[in-house]
């Protein structure tokens, strides 16, 4: 042949090719293939013969760059394959071959045109796009009525024409066929071996890897080998060029390649949704063990919303006891100082000058002691609480009845009283509505404008319901004559997160005005309150905690299953990386398979744990659910998926193709 017919580099050149196995860990090293000069144009069916053991199936998986040579050159189009990455093969692979094996390699879940569309699903080609071509070949290659068919619905003559399919789906400027006849019948092995004559006859460069040499004279070049060595080659003969001749139109410019590893979004997108509905329909197909996995992310989600739900229910639940308390309440009182001495009074003006500090909301300054209270016969001895207008908005306690006294009343000295409920039923047994009726306290007539709510004891205090309330300059005018100051105060802190500055501050300003002696005494009920609901708190973190563990415990359940299905579906993994799937295709398979069941469980998790929390308030459980923990608990579930699912996915994503297709 003329120089100037010569279309440039060949398709195919191999020098000096060589490929171990072993010699790692004390294992012998066994070298399968000794120095493969071999050299393949665009344009030929060749056929590579040989007996078992021969090094044909490595030669194979050499040429499809599913494997990586020990030592030599592999030049596709003239560049060296050895300076391609893993992506840059995969595209190779995905853009340059078409594999058809022995044993078929179809996805045993996909149909038959889907099995077709998997090396354009990595391609990007669009979805209408690969699906009418995928028909296309299929009807030409007469499985026209079985695009439907899954593999074990079709028959191994229609399955190897499956794969056929599959192998041009992108083109197949390459057929690289591993024993395409050896598992058929002979009628199917003769419509096989047609099917590549019209591949050869139409251009495509076929690859043909077989032991029988009646089928290997179909071909139009023959390279026999024998204990890893080219013994014999028929490239000689000009038929192999006749054949390129006479399909110049297709084979122009086929030894040329354009070596880039980048993807396209099409294609990135096309990987996804095609992850999407595998996951999707493995899951469907393995119900039982889905379902299984999922109940550990479900209860896991169900417990922890449950769970904050009720320790947020009995928190609020204790601080609105509390509130009745005054978690924001401090309590000021004369006392000598340490340092000897009396102590001085706190005046009115040491009033004005806590109630104008910016962390106090209220100053109520309060005498109270057991008074003599009479009505018609009955008479008791009842703790008279004298204090103004604002006691019960500083106590957080509501009026049942009528109302209470304002503070005008209280500056006008108006002789008025509320009962606390216990009192009221005591001193008007048969008169539920006492309003407007009188009450003689000490020596003074006062009137019932109202009854409070019914309240109880504070641990180891006067029961506030046997109490009786009258206004502070009333009480100090009409009761308690010879008081001359509170006999203690109540102050009111602006916020709880105001009470600490608030103790400050009240310290400070009245050490000021008591000439820097501490003549006075401050109680924190408030903080006292506020470390008793952080303690709730506490317990209800420390249930959320317990039923998160139910969520890590869902997320190793799904890292197992991910890591049986790596181990069922490792043949799959090679199927789809030998028609171009990247490694990052194969982690993102993974990954959108764990979080897909991460998201199931989560939703099924959060829809029970609302069914639970609906059925608990219906028997009357204080429970209060939060937005932030049930989007918590998702979120959480997801990223369960997300970590616990990755180390499977990342061994997917790392296994060697030749490995992976020759599981079983």
């Amino acid at each position: 042949m003329s120089t100037a017919a010569d279309p440039g580099p060949p398709l195919i050149a191999l020098e000096g090719l060589r490929k171990t196995y072993g010699g790692h860990g004390g294992a012998p090293a066994v070298e399968v293939l000794h120095g493969i000069d071999l050299t393949i144009r665009a344009g030929e069916f060749v056929a590579i013969v040989g007996s078992s053991g021969s090094g044909k199936s490595t030669l194979m998986h050499l040429l499809g760059c599913l494997d990586r040579p020990s030592a030599g050159r592999y030049l596709f189009a003239g560049r060296d394959v050895a300076q391609l990455d893993a992506d840059a093969l995969a595209r190779l692979r995905r853009e340059a071959f078409g594999f058809v094996f022995q044993g078929y390699h179809l996805i045993p879940t996909e149909s038959a045109q889907e099995n077709v569309e998997v090396p354009a699903v990595y391609a990007g080609t669009p979805g209408p796009q690969r699906a009418a071509r995928a028909r296309a070949l299929l009807a030409r290659l007469g499985l026209a009525e079985r695009l439907d068919h899954r593999p074990h619905q079709l028959s191994g003559g229609q399955q190897q024409r499956v794969s056929i399919a599959r192998a041009l789906m992108n083109g197949g400027r390459i057929v690289l066929a591993d024993e395409p006849t050896g598992a058929l019948d002979s009628a199917s092995g003769r419509e096989v071996m047609a099917l590549f004559d019209e591949l050869a006859d139409a251009g495509h460069t076929v690859i043909l890897i077989t032991h029988d040499r009646e089928v290997a004279q179909r071909a139009r070049r023959v390279i026999e080998l024998r204990d890893g060595r080219i013994v014999g080659d028929s490239g000689a003969d000009a038929r192999c060029f006749q054949a390129k001749s006479a399909s110049s139109a297709h084979g122009a410019g086929a030894s040329s390649y354009e070596f880039d590893s980048s993807e396209s979004p099409d294609a990135t997108r096309g990987a996804l949704r095609e992850a999407l509905r595998t996951a999707w329909r493995t899951m469907c197909l393995h119900r039982v063990r889905t379902a299984l996995t999922l109940l550990g992310i479900v209860i896991g989600v169900a417990s922890v919303i449950v769970m904050l739900a009720v320790g947020e229910g009995a928190r609020q639940r204790v601080v609105a006891q509390l509130g009745t308390m005054g978690t924001t309440i401090l309590y000021v009182s004369s006392r000598p100082p340490p340092t000897g001495g009396a102590a001085s009074p706190i005046t009115e003006d040491d009033l004005a000058a806590l109630a104008a500090l910016p962390e106090i909301r209220r100053v109520l300054p309060v005498i109270g002691d057991p008074i003599t209270v009479r009505r018609g016969g009955a008479d008791r001895s009842t703790y008279v609480f004298a204090a103004g207008s604002e006691m019960p908005a500083v106590h957080r306690w509501a009026v049942a009845r009528g109302r209470y006294f304002t503070d005008v009343e209280d500056r006008e000295l108006a002789p008025l009283v509320v009962l606390g409920h216990k009192a009221a039923a005591h001193f008007f047994p048969d008169d539920p509505e006492p309003i407007g009726l009188q009450l003689l306290i000490g020596n003074s007539q006062f009137e019932v404008i109202g009854v409070m709510a019914e309240r109880g004891a504070d641990s180891g205090a006067q029961d506030y319901d046997d109490m009786v309330f009258i206004p502070y300059r009333a009480g100090r005018a009409r009761v308690y004559q010879v008081q001359v100051q509170p006999d203690y105060v109540v102050i009111e802190a602006r916020t709880a997160a105001d009470v600490l500055p608030a103790e400050a501050a009240i310290r400070r300003t009245l050490a000021a005005r008591h000439g820097g002696r501490e003549d006075f005494g401050i109680g924190n009920a408030g903080a006292r309150l506020q470390a008793e609901a952080e303690t709730r708190r506490s317990m209800a973190l420390m249930l959320g905690l317990v039923a998160a563990v139910s969520l890590v415990v869902g997320g190793i359940g799904v890292m197992n299953v991910m890591l049986m299905a790596v181990r069922e579906r490792t043949r799959e993994i090679g199927i789809r990386m030998a028609t171009g799937a990247r490694r990052s295709d194969i982690l993102r398979q993974f990954m959108v398979e764990a979080v897909l069941v991460t998201l199931t469980g989560g939703a099924v998790g959060v829809a029970i744990g609302l069914a639970v929390g609906g059925a608990l308030i219906a028997s009357k459980v204080p429970i209060v659910f939060s937005l932030t923990a049930i989007a918590g608990a998702f979120v959480c579930a997801v990223a369960t998926g997300l970590v616990f699912g990755f180390m499977p996915a990342r061994q997917a994503a790392a296994l060697d193709p030749v490995v992976a297709l020759s599981s079983e």
